[in-house]
């Protein structure tokens, strides 16, 4: 029987320009084009997850403007169900302003606005349709005691949480312990841990990691595809080989991906393995959201890399 997953995190409206090459301090540049579509990584890895199969909840906080009741109005024509979020009148929608340059790399200014009002309050409002889910989602764009009151929330109901540490965000041990996916890349796994990965290798920061009390850790390397260590297994698995036109989401594609995938009861080699083709197909299309694949694209595309 397929799990359920609750998303909890961050809903913002993308501004993106696409540029030759990332103007310097003080530079004014020509863009090549411009292009504006829902974004956040909490919906993101939302969407992704019910995109790509999975039966998903997400709740967020938005404005009660433009942006945020189109996000809403977005979300349940996509199948969403993002009925348990907030809306509120004390601040605006999230905003994020993203660069993206000729080689797929983004550069992102993210502006919270109503994901700071997802307070903890809000989730003990609506703990009980939390608590329904088998694996709750979170992100580090919305604050910091709401990240720690569902986890708190979890681990004292045998609830399952997997928390990307995105944007990068030091962790207290008393959360860390209470995390059953940890997934993080060099530079969250860094900020967490107080070491630099250049010095002591992959493997080593992870098990810092683990030594803080997550009891799975998975470490996205971009190009170099992503690792996984648990206390008896350790893998790597190659990303795919893809022409990248737009890094944007893809690993918030990842983290839904790999959400859907351990929901639907696989081990972690396929639940990996279908991550990494989900965010391989996500940056060959521009846009967070709209790049976005659903199952049956991550199917053909594994078929077809066999």
């Amino acid at each position: 029987m397929k799990k359920k997953i609750v998303v909890i995190g961050s809903s913002n409206t993308d501004l993106i320009g696409r540029v030759k090459e990332f103007p310097k301090a003080g530079e004014t540049i020509m863009g090549v084009s411009y292009l504006q579509v829902n974004g956040g990584k909490g919906a993101n890895q939302a969407l992704a997850a019910h995109r790509l199969g999975g039966d998903v909840k997400f709740i967020a906080s938005v404005g009660n403007d433009s942006n945020g009741l189109n996000s809403l109005e977005y979300y349940q024509k996509e199948g969403l169900d993002a009925s348990l979020s907030f809306v509120t009148d004390k601040a605006p929608s999230g905003v994020a302003l993203i660069w993206v340059n000729e080689k797929g790399e983004n550069s992102i200014v993210v502006i919270p606005g109503a994901n700071g009002m997802l307070s903890p309050q809000c989730i003990h409002s609506i703990k009980d349709e939390v608590l329904k889910a088998d694996l709750i989602v979170m992100q580090m764009e919305i604050p910091y005691e709401t990240v720690k009151t569902v986890c708190d929330m979890a681990h004292e109901n045998d609830k399952k949480v997997l928390l990307n540490v995105a944007p990068a965000n030091k962790l207290d041990e008393e959360i860390i312990r209470k995390i059953d996916i940890l997934v993080v890349n060099e530079t969250e796994a860094e900020t967490i841990s107080g070491k630099k990965m250049e010095e002591i290798g992959e493997e080593a920061i992870v098990d810092a990691l683990l030594a803080m009390g997550a009891k799975t850790v998975v470490l996205t390397l971009g190009k170099r595809g992503s690792v996984i260590k648990t206390n008896n297994m350790f893998n790597h698995f190659p990303a795919f080989n893809v022409q990248a036109v737009d890094t944007t989401a893809a690993g918030d594609t990842y983290c839904g991906a790999l959400a859907a995938e351990w929901a639907r009861g696989s081990d972690w080699d396929e639940a990996i393995r279908f991550a990494t083709a989900a965010a391989a197909i996500c940056v060959t299309k521009m846009g967070a959201q709209p790049s976005i694949p659903t199952e049956q694209e991550v199917r053909s595309f594994l078929k077809r890399v066999n």
